[in-house]
């Protein structure tokens, strides 16, 4: 819906005067011009830009923030809470297979593991609501800084973040710099790190172009980067190598559900060894995916284990996570109630949306609010007892933006929101972006699923 008047936005002040100024002062230069002549953006994002950023307020941030490193706690805590320390016990809990979980334990014992992910949020127009947490270094999103420097080449939007002294975060930046203090016991002090972007083969050849983009970038962190698949490296001296470069640190795009083939498992066993010998890093270890997945924020969600969580965890837990459950025959509702899972799933089911605990990108995400009840019964009933959960839907607030015509549209955002280690000077937030729909409906706000993308910037509270 377009208008010529823009809304009182729910949530954001800045949102609302950074549209006020634009129906006063309007201009015939286009917003996302420079963006979409960016050759880095075209190849991850094509044309599909906002005509406009999101915008965070340091109140709203600050907390968003502190709440995302309260969960990353509380989840690096699940195996000590609830699985007697057994990190082989968590990994069924979620789903992975045998050699899944061997790859998890094995990596666990090596180096360390700092805060590395994305969270995946609604605004519901009081608060944040966390759909998924993404932990790991498999992140896209490492051009988002390139999104902010390109719309700020639009003139209005320059003047409006230099008036009220907004900022963004260099999300790439970010996360090398989490690179480095992970992985600083093998670092060299002498020269540039060698760091290989690395994918599985499959993998790789669809998003090849993509790493080799992020291997360039990492040149302007002091960093010497290349991008290979899993296959190319040789090790010499047990040590891998590739195009001649001995490499000191691998930077993971492959997941565990990437290496249940056999050839894939064995290119991973010789620079597991590598690992596991010092003569490598590997950043961020395949731990993390045990953490960054929709079945452990059900077990923070799961009435069963408010007792082990203290009152300001449960304060956290319960601002910001919706009731989520694994699909079992027997379950608790809102208030704690005992229920027939398949039972209270029909009876709510324009309520609920139903996730695989382990997919990524959507893959396997039933909305019940899109499927016909003959439809969402069947996959109910198919998800019991398997690796799926069942999350309360969150309706975002809608928030107005420019369109493309000098007025406003309503658009629902999904945040992602990045997280990386805390530093001597910044609390570890790592930057942002936002998807943003105008199908209040849609099953899940994404680029999948039509979505365009923007920048975000946060602050202009002096």
């Amino acid at each position: 819906m377009t208008t010529t008047s823009l809304p009182k936005a729910p949530r954001s002040r800045l949102g609302r005067a950074y549209g006020e100024e634009l129906a006063r002062r309007p201009s015939t230069d286009h917003p996302t011009a420079a963006a979409r002549e960016s050759v880095t953006l075209a190849l991850a994002y094509q044309d599909r830009f906002l005509n406009g950023p999101a915008f965070l307020s340091e109140p709203e941030r600050r907390t968003v923030v502190e709440d995302l490193h309260t969960v990353y706690g509380l989840l690096r805590s699940l195996p000590e809470r609830v699985f007697g320390g057994s990190l082989t016990a968590l990994a069924s809990a979620v789903g992975m297979d045998p050699l899944q979980s061997a790859l998890i334990t094995r990596s666990a014992r090596t180096g360390s593991l700092l805060p590395l992910g994305r969270a995946d949020l609604y605004h519901d127009g009081t608060e944040f609501k966390l759909l998924e947490f993404n932990i790991t270094s498999a992140l896209g999103g490492f051009e988002n800084a390139d999104i902010n420097r390109a719309m700020l080449a639009y003139p209005p939007l320059e003047e409006f973040v230099r008036r009220h002294a907004l900022r963004y975060q260099d999300t790439l930046g970010s996360m090398v710099r989490t690179m480095y203090a992970e992985c600083a016991a093998v670092l060299p002090t002498d020269r540039a790190p060698v760091v290989a972007v690395v994918d599985t083969v499959d993998n790789f050849a669809v998003v090849g172009p993509r790493l080799k983009v992020f291997a360039a970038k990492l040149a302007d962190y002091g960093v010497e980067g290349i991008a290979c698949d899993l296959g190319e490296f040789t090790y010499p001296n047990g040590r891998p190598t590739v195009s001649g470069r001995a490499v000191d640190v691998v930077f993971r795009y492959f997941l565990p559900e990437d290496l249940t083939d056999p050839a894939s498992a064995a290119l991973l066993e010789p620079l597991l060894v590598a690992v596991e010998q010092g003569r490598v890093g590997l950043f961020s270890r395949l731990d993390a995916e045990l953490y960054g997945n929709k079945g452990t924020l059900a077990m923070l969600s799961d009435e069963r284990h408010r007792d082990l969580f203290d009152a300001a965890e449960l304060a956290c837990i319960d601002r910001l996570l919706p009731w989520t459950r694994y699909v079992r025959p027997r379950t608790t509702d809102r208030a704690g109630s005992p229920v027939d899972t398949l039972s209270h799933a029909l009876a709510h089911q324009h309520e609920l949306i139903l996730k695989p605990t382990l997919l990524h990108g959507g893959k396997g995400i039933v909305a019940g609010w899109t499927a016909d009840a003959a439809q969402w019964e069947r996959e109910v009933a198919s998800a019991m007892d398997g690796p799926f959960v069942l999350q309360r839907r969150v309706r975002p607030a809608s928030e107005p933006f420019p369109d493309s015509a000098g007025g406003s549209q309503e658009l629902f955002l999904n945040w992602g929101v990045y997280l990386g280690a805390r530093g001597a000077d910044d609390d570890g937030y790592a930057g942002g972006f936002v998807r943003g729909s105008t199908d209040p409906a849609v099953g899940v706000v994404s680029m999948a699923g039509g979505a365009t993308v923007g920048c975000v910037f946060h602050g202009g509270d002096h």
